[in-house]
């Protein structure tokens, strides 16, 4: 999804080859079908190409700070970005995770609104804001996608909310991993096994719980054979019927 930028060593012949090699790349992204560039032409994506600059996100790597100004977007993808926030009284929220497919930096607020930091060996496309606002104005599909894409982040900071507002550990827990089922499955990813990037800690400051209580009600999920635990990062759902009832019990 991302133009390399050939040196000035490169003949012209050399440079197209390049262009049309990521051009190819783009149109061929895993996650293409996920991210706002899926509702573009070929020369829209050419254009799209033309100021986006692909990064390598490390483990550990903090992307932006909250209050910085929000010089880009990304689309990540590959890996996996945690979205933080540092109260004020030093307690840390987990707002979301940014999976391969997302957007990150897409906000009405000049600056960043929370820290973004990979949580695993991580994959983005870069836009400078400036240049994707002209694109915007130049391909009307694009400000459409972006406008249904923000709906769709309302829509789940809505259901995160809700989530929250539970009073059982198991509802909360069993709703997270249904929405992390779920974006597997709109990857294409076959099967009953959820791929989980963030640690105990991520999901309990995410989920407004103690670690301890996250790993309890994973144990708990286990016992009442809703769930298997093949691996650390691995959840195995064994019972869609029964994880959906424990998830909308508060509808």
């Amino acid at each position: 999804m991302s133009r390399p930028v050939p040196g000035p060593e490169q003949s012209s012949t050399a440079s197209d080859r390049m262009e049309g090699s990521a051009l190819s790349e783009c149109l061929h992204c895993t996650v293409r079908h996920l991210a706002v560039c899926s509702a573009l032409s070929c020369d829209e994506v050419q254009a799209l190409e033309d100021i986006t600059v692909s990064q390598q996100i490390p483990l550990g790597t903090t992307l932006a700070r909250t209050g910085e100004p929000r010089s880009h977007i990304y689309t990540v993808t590959a890996g996996a970005l945690r979205l933080v926030r540092t109260l004020a009284d030093g307690r840390r929220q987990v707002s979301g995770f940014a999976l391969p497919g997302d957007y990150v930096g897409l906000s009405g607020s000049d600056n960043h609104r929370y820290d973004i930091e990979a949580i695993a060996d991580s994959r983005v496309c870069r836009v400078p804001v400036p240049q994707m606002r002209e694109l915007r104005l130049r391909y009307p599909h694009l400000e459409r996608k972006l406008l249904q894409r923000a709906c769709q982040e309302l829509d789940a900071a809505q259901a995160n909310a809700l989530a929250l507002a539970r009073l059982q550990p198991p509802e909360r827990l069993a709703d997270f991993l249904l929405r992390l089922c779920a974006r597997e499955a709109q990857r294409g990813q076959v099967g009953n096994r959820v791929s989980l990037p963030m640690g105990r800690s991520d999901i309990a400051d995410h989920l407004g719980l103690t670690m301890e209580t996250v790993s309890r009600t994973f144990t708990k999920l286990r016992q009442q054979g809703l769930i298997a635990l093949p691996h650390l990062n691995v959840v195995e759902i064994l019972d869609f019927a029964g994880l959906q009832q424990l998830a909308n019990d508060e509808f």
